[in-house]
């Protein structure tokens, strides 16, 4: 298991747009990737589950990845986050 802490750049938040290319890229890993925000773990694979964490600009979120590729899957969700998620 790995994790990282990052903060989200986005001036709106993890709103659909780019909680739907979090999703995308988490999906191409076989690793379980979910990530914590303040008491509440969200799946990083369902769309729903990133919106419901209500994460806005400026929040620090741990991205959690367990399984054969998660070296891998946490160094590509941390540059997509810190990259601005395509905004």
């Amino acid at each position: 298991m790995v994790s990282q802490k990052v903060v989200i750049k986005n001036p709106t938040g993890l709103h659909l747009r780019p909680a739907g290319i979090l999703c995308k890229e988490a999906m191409q890993f076989k690793s379980l990737i979910t990530f914590k925000f303040r008491e509440n773990t969200a799946n990083a694979k369902s769309v729903l589950s990133v919106l419901g964490a209500c994460v806005k600009c400026g929040d620090e979120i741990e991205f959690v990845c367990e399984g054969e590729d998660e070296a891998e899957a946490l160094k590509t969700l941390v540059e997509a986050v810190e990259s601005g998620l395509g905004e």
